[in-house]
């Protein structure tokens, strides 16, 4: 077998190990501290918004996005389906009603006209996903939501460094979501984090992602012995300070890993744009997109498993895109969508990451050309 090319790829190096070692000789690991807070500042101003909290995960910072807003047994929110279903999940944790809009064929992102036929009395808001990356149309989603008296809750998982009309990605929500997961742009292994502009979901999320009660370095800068009382039931969604460390080392990264990325998406453009077998990712002049994957749609009658397997057997990594959520069985019977439904079939993302070099990138796109004439020619 030839060189294994990765399909996604941390940059890391000494600045995270160094970041690391200042956490251990601090003696503050655990979550919630110091530096958590110092990087909770800094992501606050990467994304445009005037508070950021870190969490272990995305989900987490979706559940309590759904606790922060209010949403509870009985209530609606309507779910981007194009997404991985933590999205999904997140609403379903509070007892309300994920309810699936369809997705724009070019962008993969939420339909503003699927959403707003969605929406009835029992509609507490909108979560819009920028897949890959890409933000969402939320200037219509606004509309949408005001004219309803509705929120948005942005699930940035991916988009960070993105931008949507000279804005960062995460200031479009009422609340923003992001993940740090190894495959993303800027990880720490696993994480995540929620933003906002309003300090009255920070407090409450910030109260309920630490079991309910006030952080220990809040509660140490009291004069008196603080004593925590419990009343409501949180949860443990702690980054710890050594994620949170090596978070701060990333945002330092992330000009350049966005500098990398968009690199390798244009050398693909320029080496794939022309293949007729393939449709290539679209993105609208308004935004911009940190290419956290690059996916690929396949012309219809393309076998992806076949293209998937000999991919991988000549040493390229390669994966679907992500789930048409209404398929999942845990939502229980669901509508058609067939613009979500269609790309579940047909995508296939390929080696992205910032370390990819120009042959590599030339290897990739050589042997998918191939792979993709070939499977197609048995058809």
């Amino acid at each position: 077998m030839s060189e294994i090319i990765a399909l996604g790829q941390p940059t890391v190096g000494e600045a995270e190990i160094e970041a690391v070692r200042e956490v251990f000789a601090s003696g503050w690991l655990a979550g919630n501290g110091p530096t958590c807070r110092k990087f909770e500042e800094q992501f606050a101003a990467a994304t445009g918004t005037a508070h950021a909290l870190a969490l272990n995960s995305c989900g987490g910072a979706l559940h309590l996005a759904m606790l922060a807003l209010g949403v509870k047994p009985g209530d609606e929110v309507i779910v981007a389906d194009y997404t991985f279903p933590a999205t999904g999940h997140a609403v379903m944790w509070t007892g309300a009603k994920p309810v699936f809009a369809d997705v724009r064929a070019d962008t993969f992102t939420i339909d503003p006209q699927a959403a707003a036929s969605l929406v009835t009395d029992k509609t507490a808001g909108i979560i819009a996903v920028d897949p890959f990356g890409l933000p969402a149309d939320y200037d219509e989603l606004r509309a949408i939501a005001d004219r309803h008296g509705l929120f948005i809750v942005q699930d940035a998982a991916c988009s960070s460094g993105a931008t949507y009309k000279g804005a960062p990605a995460g200031a479009q929500g009422d609340m923003a979501t992001f993940s740090f997961h190894g495959r993303k742009g800027i990880t720490a292994g696993e994480g995540g984090a929620l933003v906002t502009d309003r300090a009255d979901l920070d407090a409450y999320a910030r109260k309920m992602h630490s079991y309910g009660i006030e952080g220990a370095v809040t509660r140490a800068a009291l004069s008196n012995l603080p004593l925590p009382v419990f009343d409501e039931a949180g949860y443990n969604y702690r980054m710890s300070d050594v994620a949170a460390a090596i978070m701060i080392a990333q945002l330092d990264r992330l000009p350049a890993i966005l500098d990398a990325r968009a690199a390798v998406a244009k050398m693909y453009g320029e080496l794939l744009g022309d293949f007729e077998l393939l449709t290539l990712p679209h993105v609208p002049a308004d935004r911009t997109h940190p290419w956290q994957s690059y996916v690929v749609t396949l012309a219809k009658g393309v076998n992806r498993g076949e293209v998937a397997m000999s991919l991988r057997d000549r040493g390229v990594q390669c994966t679907f895109g992500t789930y048409a959520s209404h398929q999942q069985p845990v939502y229980g019977e669901q509508p058609v969508l067939p613009v979500s439904a269609d790309l579940f079939d047909r995508h296939l993302a390929i080696p992205m990451h910032a370390n990819l070099t120009d042959d590599q990138v030339e290897t990739v796109a050589a042997t998918l050309r191939e792979i993709v004439t070939t499977v197609a020619s048995k058809n």
